[in-house]
């Protein structure tokens, strides 16, 4: 079997320009679960309303996620705080609003917030063994975890042409990445964000094939189709 390979130019060196995973900022569309906590348990209960919801069924009971919605002009909508703008921030940059709001209306002394998301999932197609969709509780994963999770390129994948393709502030970005360099580690999209897709690329040999058998597939059905009529004729 022909082993695929990544990074061919990095031979033991160390990258001292590597990426940093930079938080990314909060965007249209991403759920959010948002937790609020402080001494006083029954004061902080409000706010905690849109965690869970519940839902009974015969024998049993499941518990959902829901969280906050970021909507389509970038806000969400809290309890008793009302509108809230989200899009455009860090989960950080959220989490000092939020605790900034309560604590100035005087709702909460000492408030603990928590911000994270509840849909963070890249989209990894194309020549990978299992192309799929991968959820990220820890909202943490680089490109080569992503093609690690889908089972590993197979061997048809154009390695040195990998796209990439990221939404920001409504726009969609195609960005190509090389997996054969080194350059790959200091690339802002080494780290994927929250709705990445990667598609990876079939190469010429794969594409070659894949035209050859289009083009005999006319003349192979036509051949069974006439080997179907001999029979028949034949045994008539």
């Amino acid at each position: 079997m022909k082993k695929v390979t990544y990074l061919n130019d990095v031979n033991g060196t160390v990258i001292k320009n590597a990426v940093e995973n930079l938080e990314p900022v909060i965007q249209k569309n991403d759920l959010l679960s948002i937790t609020v906590s402080s001494p006083n348990a029954i004061a902080s209960q409000p706010f905690n309303t849109a965690i869970t919801v519940s839902t009974q069924a015969v024998g049993y009971t499941s518990t959902q996620a829901v969280g906050y919605l970021v909507d389509q002009d970038g806000y969400i909508d809290m309890p008793m705080l009302g509108r809230i703008k989200a899009a455009g921030l860090t989960k950080k940059e959220l989490k000092e609003n939020i605790t900034t709001n309560l604590v100035e209306n005087k709702y909460l002394l000492y408030p603990v917030v928590n911000v994270r998301y509840l849909n963070f999932k890249v989209t990894v197609l194309g020549e990978v063994a299992h192309p799929m969709v991968i959820n990220v509780p820890d909202e943490k994963i680089n490109i080569l975890e992503a093609l690690g999770f889908a089972g590993d390129l197979t061997v048809y994948a154009r390695r040195n042409n990998v796209a990439v393709i990221r939404e920001e502030n409504g726009s969609r970005i195609v960005q190509r990445i090389d997996l054969n360099s080194g350059t790959l580690l200091t690339s802002p999209y080494y780290y994927l964000r929250s709705n990445d897709i990667v598609y990876v690329e079939p190469n010429k040999a794969k594409v070659s094939t894949s035209g050859n058998v289009h083009n005999w597939l006319p003349v192979i059905l036509s051949g069974l189709s006439l080997a179907a009529v001999l029979f028949y004729r034949l045994n008539r």
